[in-house]
């Protein structure tokens, strides 16, 4: 009787790596980490500058009126729906295709940093772009220098 070392059971030898990769069907797309519909959740970059804090949310190919952003007390939430029907119909078949794609994404603001009244958004060329003024009081101040008598 043969034991098999315990390197051999944690980690596939090589060949049967390359075997399994070759035996695969590689249109079973329930065995991959891909989704027929393309959904995702999309890159977000948050930016700061000295008057605002600045959201970019990368969601290509969808419209304005795909988006929903909304403020509740501290929280920013972004949302998004995209349905897409196909039907085609000929002779002796009718086929009939749809998807459909959303993301929800929620922020939570520094309290009381964002004028809420101010905050505005903007979809163009496939990035959404929300804009959150500071308040006033919460705005870098310069350096004031201090005459020493």
């Amino acid at each position: 009787m043969k034991l098999a070392r315990v390197s051999d059971r944690l980690f596939p030898t090589f060949p049967s790596f390359i075997d399994n990769f070759f035996s695969r069907d590689l249109m079973d797309w329930n065995n991959s980490n891909f989704s027929s519909t393309n959904s995702t959740i999309p890159a977000v970059n948050i930016k700061e500058n000295h008057d605002s804090f600045i959201i970019e949310v990368a969601a290509p190919g969808m419209t304005k009126d795909n988006f929903s952003v909304n403020l509740d007390g501290d929280s920013l939430l972004i949302t998004s729906e995209m349905k897409d029907e196909k039907h085609e119909d000929q002779t002796n078949y009718s086929r009939r295709e749809f998807s459909y794609q959303s993301f929800q994404r929620s922020f939570t603001i520094p309290q009381g940093s964002v004028d809420g009244d101010k905050i505005c958004a903007k979809y163009t060329d496939g990035i959404l772009l929300i804009t959150l003024p500071k308040k006033e009081e919460v705005k870098p101040k310069p350096t004031k220098r201090i005459d020493i008598m």
